[in-house]
């Protein structure tokens, strides 16, 4: 099996270093003067659709990580020259980044969103651990937007808020970034690590008290003021995706604080995913659930495939035997999932959304997504490398 999915991740990765990234940094990217663009179209052409923010700190990260991870074509320039047009366009003069801007780069949504906020933080941790010499300036950055956040937005209990005065219903899913910001700040050199420590164990606990379902251990997305679910059907959706998701970062974080609570939870959201949010008939995860398991949405998007192979593998990591070799062939399904989205005629693209027919929806590809696959891919590589060196260990 190992074999297998070394070939699988072999595959992967020489598509997103040979193909995907040298197309996103030619086509993707305008420069310093017009950032990152929100999607290219299937022959390969860039579109000029409004830019939601969040896009150029996800992008800002893959370029980061991409020349951390050993790719050698350009990553410096979007990388640099991304961040700098994520601010000189988005920063507000409140600290926050606002959230939609034309591709000419003028704002015309200046709302508040966690989600930008945590993204923000990610392109900052990131652009340290790929230029050593901007640690001090952004762990500076990512510290002062935390201090912005929990004076402006804390929930009284735990978490934030999504506007203030409350607006309902508050959401899991941008603590979910956060939590996964606030991971990579704990662990990166220069960064206030115990203050970053704080914000994960913060989260963990919210996730573990609330968002999870005490009774089936389902994860759900959307609350009420006081983090009870919220009411009527939203209140019931559980996405498989974020089952995934959450798995994996709750067995990161687990992993770290040796927490065997945290690595049942992440162990349990997995499997409802893979148990009841995979299409029988397409092999593929759809996009939500009612909180009884029963289908609410079976559309299926490329990025919950993404994530059902990050925590399928991290899971192996910190399995043995049969259990090991049920997350294992679990990254192969998934990595055969995922392979589905990228039958496209330029390579390096992908699509989106596949329908209950079977059938995809003709659209540009979504930059939103490159986040989620290049963090797949060498998740999986870190796997591979963790799996051996306990091979060795063994030995």
């Amino acid at each position: 099996m190992l074999e297998k999915l070394a070939k699988a991740q072999d595959k992967l990765e020489h598509w997103l270093h040979a193909d995907a990234l040298p197309l996103w940094r030619a086509e993707g990217f305008q420069g310093e003067a017009g950032g990152f663009v929100e999607t290219i179209d299937l022959s390969g052409v860039a579109t000029a659709i409004p830019r939601r923010s969040r896009v150029q700190p996800r992008q800002v990260y893959c370029f980061a990580e991409a020349g951390c991870r050993g790719w050698e074509g350009d990553w410096q320039t979007p990388a640099r020259q991304g961040l700098s047009f994520f601010d000189r366009v988005y920063l507000l003069d409140n600290g926050f980044y606002g959230a939609v801007a034309t591709a000419q780069g003028e704002m015309t949504d200046e709302s508040f969103d966690l989600y930008n906020q945590a993204f923000a933080i990610l392109s900052f941790v990131y652009t340290a651990k790929a230029f050593p010499e901007t640690t001090t300036a952004m762990a500076e950055r990512a510290s002062a937007m935390l201090a912005r956040l929990k004076a402006g937005y804390a929930h009284p209990e735990a978490g934030f808020e999504e506007a203030v005065p409350r607006r309902v219903p508050l959401c899991s899913n941008p603590h979910m970034h956060l939590f996964e910001a606030s991971l990579a700040c704990e662990a990166q050199a220069g960064f206030d690590q115990a203050a970053w420590q704080a914000l994960s164990d913060e989260i963990a606990g919210l996730c573990m008290r609330r968002f999870i379902d005490a009774k089936s251990g389902g994860l759900r997305e959307f609350f009420n003021g006081d983090w009870t679910p919220f009411d009527g059907a939203k209140g019931r959706i559980m996405e498989p995706g974020h089952q995934f998701e959450w798995a994996w970062l709750l067995a990161r974080w687990g992993e770290r604080r040796g927490d065997m609570d945290a690595l049942a939870k992440a162990q349990r959201l997995f499997d409802i995913g893979e148990q009841h949010g995979i299409c029988a008939t397409r092999k593929v995860a759809i996009m939500a659930l009612n909180d009884d398991f029963s289908v609410a949405d079976p559309l299926a998007r490329l990025w919950p495939q993404t994530e059902w192979i990050k925590s399928a593998a991290k899971l192996a990591v910190l399995s043995s035997g049969a259990q090991q070799d049920r997350y294992l062939q679990s990254v192969l399904t998934a990595c055969a999932a995922f392979d589905v989205f990228l039958d496209v005629p330029v390579a390096g693209l992908w699509r989106d959304k596949l329908s209950a027919d079977g059938r995809f929806v003709d659209e540009a590809a979504p930059a939103s997504s490159f986040y989620h696959i290049l963090c797949a891919i060498y998740e999986l590589r870190d796997c591979l490398q963790a799996l051996a060196a306990q091979s060795s260990k063994a030995a």
